[in-house]
């Protein structure tokens, strides 16, 4: 097969399949009708030109006489290669032995992929998810946001799908993949409902719409093949012998097993406590905090696209800033035409994130940005010092917010945070004089308070640096009228289960897995190491 790059079509093509077709032919030197196969491997947007604005693509392409074509076409080698077709292999296996059924605790990415291709093999895995289905979940939320009665085992943290479930949904992942498991993530996402396009897209999503629909086909699969999942169950307990595990206890009641893996997601604080009052050897590691930034998603689509005269998808960005310090400033799951949610799990403490829907067509665009702190900065005294830390600030927004998501202009908030010290930029324009319908973007109830009293001043004065030097290069990203609210403080997880290569705990039988085990960043990257984890139990048999 002859792997084609950079091919650019207009942004506006009204037969892409056609056009695809005919430009390839013509780089290949071929007739159009002698192409047996064409298959788009990649397709992003270049505005680098704005106006001029091309779809660009990778495709896969089927000939006869592959080689002779390649030559005839004189396209350079970086453009034009012969590639094989490698689909991922999850490794042979014998049954697992008789009345063992591997337990996989948490139903997020990393838990249902696990699940997933263990229940493929064979293997009736059992799935324990402290929450509800989404379709309760999504009630549950709703009601929070609506009415402020939070469910601490059932919110946007907890539940089926987990804590992506309410998020753009992006499925990107900068993990390494030399084994095929992300194409595999997409495919099965795919064959689960999602649109064939995530296959391809440079920056591919699902919005919190689709989602819902992909994680209850996934579960069914799950169940189709001999799995079971098991709502409103929370592990309290690990069952172990001579350093082995040999079950888990569930709100109370034994459950026997000598293979269990703990996806249990970035927020599962309760149970952190629980496995370190098991002495299940963790650390403390680096994650970041910061604050949301909503723009007018008009304002971020000019700054991106310019005035193309015809509609293109919500413009997304990624931005970073170093400061004098040396702290890095960066956006974090950026929400083009999303919504700030709040995110919280506990009570009295609050905690904020971004969604999008499938269409991203909300009034603004919004990211966290963030900045990474070490065990360093927050006393890191010990595996659960993140947590701690995390929480001392949760509830500080709580107490500023009065229970709803504290929300500030940027100007008030670099006013407060740096006075008259504005030696490393200064605020541009006012938003609300091209905007006057730009208000907060947020799902569940908001209060205008003063959003810089929730971080410490190393970090208020650290994201004000980097939010004016990154104004510096996009003009209008630190305009006084763009908002901000807090706390972002569930970017990752603050804590490390320890692994080793066999997937496994010191704690024989017990495999840690997934983001809030500390091996995973996103959506898609938890999901491979569910697959990963998945692997690593099928070569035990």
């Amino acid at each position: 097969m002859i792997r084609i790059n950079q091919i650019k079509l207009p942004a506006v093509c009204r037969n892409e399949e056609a056009a695809l077709q005919k430009k390839t032919a013509k780089l290949l030197r071929v007739e159009a009708a002698s192409i047996l196969s064409l298959s788009i491997v990649k397709k992003s947007i270049d505005a680098r030109k704005k106006p001029d604005i091309y779809m660009v693509y990778t495709v896969d392409v089927k000939v006869e006489d592959e080689q002779r074509v390649m030559k005839k076409s004189g396209l350079k080698n970086g453009q034009i290669q012969l590639v094989e077709e490698k689909p991922y292999c999850f490794p042979a296996m014998e049954k697992m032995p008789s009345g063992v059924r591997p337990i996989i605790v948490g139903t997020g990415p990393a838990g249902l992929f696990c699940g997933y291709m263990l229940a493929k093999a064979g293997c009736r895995p059992i799935l324990l998810e402290r929450g509800r289905t989404v379709h309760k979940r999504l009630a549950d939320v709703e009601r929070f946001w609506q009415e402020g009665v939070l469910d601490p085992s059932s919110n946007v943290q907890f539940g089926e799908g987990g804590a992506g479930t309410f998020s753009d949904g992006k499925l990107t992942t900068t993990v390494k993949d030399p084994y095929g498991r992300m194409r595999e993530v997409l495919r099965i996402f795919v064959e689960a409902g999602a649109p064939k396009e995530i296959l391809y897209e440079a920056k591919p999503h699902l919005g919190t719409d689709i989602l819902t629909d992909v994680v209850v086909n996934l579960r069914k699969k799950i169940e189709h093949w001999g799995g079971e999942v098991r709502f409103e169950s929370q592990v309290t307990k690990l069952l172990m012998e001579k350093g082995r595990i040999t079950g888990v206890e569930v709100d109370g009641v034994p459950l026997m097993g000598n293979v269990v893996v703990l996806a249990i997601g970035h927020s599962a604080r309760d149970t952190f406590q629980m496995l370190s009052d098991a002495s299940v050897p963790m650390e403390a590691k680096a994650f970041a905090v910061g604050l949301r930034m909503e723009h007018p998603r008009e304002m971020i689509d000019r700054l991106q696209y310019g005035d193309p005269g015809f509609a293109l998808p919500a413009a997304s960005y990624k931005v970073t800033a170093k400061t004098v310090s040396g702290r890095g400033v960066y956006s974090f799951c950026m929400c083009p035409g999303g919504y700030v949610v709040n995110a919280s799990s506990e009570h009295k403490r609050t905690a904020v994130n971004g969604m999008s829907y499938s269409d991203r067509d909300g009034a603004n665009s919004n990211s966290a940005m963030i900045v990474t702190v070490s065990p360093e900065d927050y006393d890191g005294a010990g595996p659960l010092s993140g947590i701690a830390f995390q929480r001392r600030l949760e509830e500080r927004a709580y107490e500023i917010g009065r229970g709803a998501v504290p929300v500030e202009r940027y100007g008030d908030f670099h006013s407060a945070v740096c006075g008259t010290d504005c030696s490393f930029g200064l605020l541009q324009g006012r938003l609300a004089a091209r905007y006057p319908d730009f208000t907060p973007a947020v799902r569940g109830a908001w209060l205008s308070a003063p959003v810089h009293g929730i971080l410490p001043d190393f970090l208020n004065r650290a994201l004000a640096e980097g939010i004016d030097l990154i104004g510096q290069k996009v003009p209008g990203f630190n305009d006084a009228d763009a908002f901000l609210s807090g706390v972002e403080s569930r970017t990752s997880s603050p804590v490390r289960i320890l692994r080793d290569e066999t997937g496994q705990s010191a704690v024989r039988g017990l495999f840690p897995c997934g983001e809030g085990a500390g091996y995973a960043g996103g959506i898609t990257s938890a999901a491979m190491d569910g697959i990963l984890i998945a692997e690593k139990v099928a070569s035990a048999y």
